[in-house]
């Protein structure tokens, strides 16, 4: 894959990936905006305009012409929102690119946020956060990263709290929008088929763009072009960046009744900038990565004690880290027994303990895992995409795997060294306990 990158005179840079395949694509707009941008009163904006984009726009005024419009040629879409970026795509058959980009670039650049609406919406949210609180699986990660970062937007809820959602107003809204909603914050990547067939020129005004010698990149830019002309910048909103000063083990207990306790276990690392994200991205596979890692193998396959376990790891502009998540039996000393041969195995990495053969197949997996994923459009342009909204480049699949291949046995030990130690570690859990339960449990 060698992706094309344009950007039009207002900033908004544009991505082409041609993945040579079917004619179809996904249009996938990304936005630097997420719930790191807010502060205490506005906590969940980002993932309330996500919402209210579909609740109707200048052209398409109201979810049904939106949703009956994308389905109507047989297209599905949806957005999300995330701590440091937000994305809406919509994927579909390259003959219907036109409404494709035409949808998305009204629902951004011309949203009604008609107040009914929004009262509507508050309800939505609200039952979306009744959901999270009810799914422990998921709500943990966020109670780990409030523990990691306390008092600061990257520990924010994204979707926000009851009492924030309920005080948002249009006007919210539209200075949320001129804060962060700018071309030179978003890049739009279109992937799959393009030179499968093209575009429908109808769909251009300027027809003296689409020549009959014109391809269909060129015909996919110029209504690009034709469509967010009209965007412009304004001054932009900073986020806050984070100043660490962890010294000793750090934990959080949230008591809840629940049938299983699930926990969070790991270890502030680095950002995305740094160039050893590749070898921490083996060692997480080495711990937690599929059902042949080693946390899966000793912590269920030979102890019985969960259901479910991984680690993963987690890299912004300014921090990271690298965490083991699992569900266990909701008995102190069985979650104590997880605990202690999860920190055994990290201490077995810190020694050295890395067979090749256990290297190689840690490789073979990311490597696997990132060219699978590459089969489907929207993961294209999510890869691509993300890149370039957050670092500003673009890598392509080669050149990670090409990295990956070249990280050695020393230099995941020495990685682990500097972050498996005691300053860096934290622990947070869901379930029916106190914390003074847990008191001895960080020991490494």
């Amino acid at each position: 894959m060698n992706p094309q990158t344009f950007t039009l005179k207002n900033g908004l840079q544009v991505v082409f990936v041609d993945t040579k395949t079917f004619p179809t694509l996904t249009t996938l707009l990304l936005v630097g905006a997420g719930s790191r941008y807010e502060s205490e009163k506005d906590n969940g904006v980002a993932h309330f305009f996500e919402h209210m984009a579909f609740k109707g726009s200048k052209k398409y005024p109201n979810s049904f012409i939106i949703s009956s419009t994308v389905e109507g040629f047989g297209g599905i879409f949806n957005a999300f929102t995330s701590k440091d970026h937000t994305g809406y795509w919509i994927k579909g058959t390259n003959e219907n690119f036109g409404t494709m980009i035409d949808v998305i670039a009204d629902m951004i650049q011309n949203p009604l946020l008609i107040n009914e609406e929004i009262e509507r919406e508050k309800g939505v949210i609200k039952e979306e956060i009744n959901m999270y609180e009810d799914t422990p699986q998921r709500k943990i990660g966020e109670i780990f990263e409030s523990l990691l970062y306390p008092d600061h937007p990257l520990g924010f809820e994204i979707a926000g709290s009851k009492e924030t959602v309920q005080s948002f107003d249009r006007l919210t809204f539209t200075n949320y929008i001129k804060n962060l909603y700018q071309p030179s914050n978003a890049v739009l990547v279109v992937a799959g088929g393009l030179m499968s067939s093209r575009a429908k020129r109808s769909d251009l005004k300027n027809k003296e763009i689409a020549s009959s010698t014109s391809s269909p990149r060129n015909d996919m830019l110029a209504l690009i072009e034709e469509k967010f002309s009209n965007w412009k910048n304004d001054k932009r909103l900073s986020f806050i960046p984070i100043k660490e000063s962890q010294t000793k083990p750090q934990m959080l207990i949230k008591y809840k009744k629940t049938e299983q306790a699930h926990f969070s276990l790991g270890f502030r690392t680095f950002s995305f900038n740094d160039r050893r994200k590749y070898i921490l991205n083996i060692l997480s596979v080495i711990l937690g990565g599929g059902m042949s890692s080693r946390l899966f193998i000793q912590v269920r396959e030979r102890r019985g004690l969960c259901y479910y376990i991984s680690t993963v790891t987690e890299l912004y502009h300014d921090c990271g880290n690298i965490v083991t998540q699992a569900g266990v039996t909701k008995d102190i000393d069985k979650i104590k027994e997880a605990v202690e041969a999860i920190l055994a195995e990290h201490k077995k990495i810190i020694r050295g303990e890395i067979k090749d053969d256990e290297l190689k197949r840690a490789k073979e997996l990311i490597k696997g895992r990132l060219l699978l994923s590459l089969e489907d459009s929207a993961n294209v342009a999510s890869f691509f995409g993300t890149k370039k909204i957050l670092q500003n480049k673009i890598e392509t699949p080669e050149e990670i795997i090409k990295k990956i291949e070249a990280v050695t046995v020393e230099e995941i030990s020495r990685l682990a060294k500097d972050i498996f130690t005691s300053g860096r570690l934290n622990f947070a859990l869901i379930g029916p306990f106190e914390e003074k339960n847990f008191q001895s449990i960080l020991n490494i």
